[in-house]
């Protein structure tokens, strides 16, 4: 689990506007999902949330760069999409490019978020 001061000393490498948009996204990733673990990787350069060690525990992570930033989501090409924010051709995993504030708070992101809640609670507690 990572502090504060680490999260923000990670994020202070890039520039201002992908600073604050990673501190918008993770204020939303905290308010959405409850008691989630916080934790940098710093050699692939992203903040991962999760609820365990292992990488099935893994909900989404931000990814900063220099040229912006992405909200990516583990098992997203599972997860329902209406609004079609999700990008990437990966075989597991899918991202949400953020280039504005408006997206962040939208409502279409926020129900990815809870999306990936639910699928992550029925992952872990099937149905017999």
């Amino acid at each position: 689990m990572s502090t504060e001061s680490e999260i923000n000393g990670f994020l202070y490498q890039y520039d201002e506007p992908v600073f604050n948009k990673a501190i918008e996204i993770r204020d939303l990733l905290m308010a959405n999902l409850p008691n989630i673990t916080e934790q940098i990787d710093l050699p692939a350069k992203m903040i991962a949330y999760c609820y365990g060690q292992k990488y099935e525990d893994l909900i989404c992570v931000i990814i900063p760069s220099k040229k912006g930033i992405k909200l990516g989501f583990n098992r997203g090409v599972d997860l329902p999409d209406p609004d079609k924010l999700l990008e990437g051709t990966g075989k597991i995993s899918r991202y949400v490019q953020i280039r504005t504030h408006e997206r962040i708070n939208s409502d279409a992101l926020k129900n990815l978020l809870s999306n990936a809640l639910i699928m992550y609670h029925q992952k872990k507690n099937p149905k017999k």
